[in-house]
């Protein structure tokens, strides 16, 4: 079971857009803070009613956010606002 939902954010012309590695989800948001409420509505949205043993989920994920690539390779932060969905 999986305890961590990946989210990979880019910054576009005039968004920020948040992309769930591990789910069919996607949103975006003018500003960080935005974007990281409007991933977090979009995921808990997409998982109300599912059992989350069918899609590989622990109860109570986390939500890790991808939001650089360095030439080490990709930034990593894990959302502490995000824990509870």
């Amino acid at each position: 079971m999986k305890k961590i939902v990946q989210v990979r954010i880019s910054k576009g012309d005039e968004q920020f857009v948040a992309e769930c590695l591990d789910l069919p989800v996607v949103t975006q948001g003018k500003t960080l803070d935005e974007l990281t409420e409007n991933i977090r509505e979009a995921i808990t949205l997409h998982l109300r009613g599912e059992n989350l043993a069918d899609l590989e989920l622990a109860e109570d994920p986390s939500i890790r956010i991808f939001t650089a690539t360095t030439s080490e390779g990709p930034a990593r932060q894990n959302c502490g606002a995000c824990r509870g969905l």
